[in-house]
């Protein structure tokens, strides 16, 4: 291929080159890319030129940098990682969270902090904080867990001394302590911050898959958030959809 042609800063026209490439088939998924001697050859660009174009295609997301190896095509997701959102009880009493067959990869990691646990602007309050990290193994997809326990919510509980109680238990323990439990969820997908893409171990240009989900109980206070972020190229979050009376919506809310 001769020099390049098109209107534009020259490394966008030489990433746009690429990309045509790539797209045509050129270049396959998972395959390297010519060395950059062979790429200011082909498109007769100076060096920094090159390295621009492929920087601009990396946050792309079309190809990948191995560091010590090159540049490569990025791979299409493997097999995709279902995230059951749901939560379920047994005639026992028993919760279930959608955790089940996760690998907990590392042990627990137990701090103090301070979170708004309210719907709106809510001061900050004193709070256990729990991360974990989890492992699917069909996958090896990478689970950021995170429990937020206010200290009003764990005052004369187990959960005082042992605030890494996982959280269907802890589940257990509030309806045991009287409370009728609800939650709400959220899900947006966002660029991840440089600690959860390597705790992650995300690719790159992949976004993060963030859920957020609150547990309720008397008086409609928030007891419990937990956090759920996951590589969002490969990992989907499926709900279990009920009908709920109008008056049962805005109880929440309230």
């Amino acid at each position: 291929m001769g020099e390049i042609q098109r209107p534009g800063a020259l490394y966008r026209q030489v990433a746009a080159a690429i990309r045509d490439a790539i797209l045509a088939g050129e270049f396959e998924p998972g395959a390297p890319l010519p060395s950059e001697a062979h790429l200011i050859d082909r498109y007769n660009v100076s060096r920094p030129t090159v390295r621009n174009a492929i920087a601009a295609l990396r946050a792309e997301g079309l190809i990948e940098v191995i560091h010590g190896k090159g540049s490569f095509v990025r791979s299409a997701p493997t097999s995709a990682f279902t995230m059951d959102r749901a939560v379920s009880r047994d005639a026992e009493g028993a919760y279930a969270i959608g955790t089940e067959g996760w690998q907990l990869h590392e042990e627990p990691s137990i701090y103090r902090t301070s979170v708004a646990f309210g719907e709106e602007q809510e001061p900050e309050e004193a709070a256990f904080g729990v991360d974990r990290l989890w492992v699917d193994p069909d996958t090896g997809v990478r689970i950021a867990h995170r429990t937020l326990i206010p200290f009003r919510t764990a005052e004369g509980t187990e959960l005082e001394q042992a605030p890494d109680t996982p959280p269907e238990k802890i589940y257990a323990l509030l309806a045991e302590a009287g409370h009728k439990l609800r939650w709400t969820e959220t899900a947006r997908a966002r660029m991840p911050l440089p600690d959860e893409r390597t705790t992650l171990q995300l690719p790159d240009a992949t976004p993060v898959l963030h859920t957020t989900r609150t547990t309720y109980g008397r008086k409609n206070a928030a007891l419990l958030r937990e956090e759920f972020r996951v590589n969002g190229d490969r990992a989907q979050a499926a709900y279990r959809i009920t009908t709920e009376s109008t008056r049962q919506l805005r109880a929440v809310r309230d």
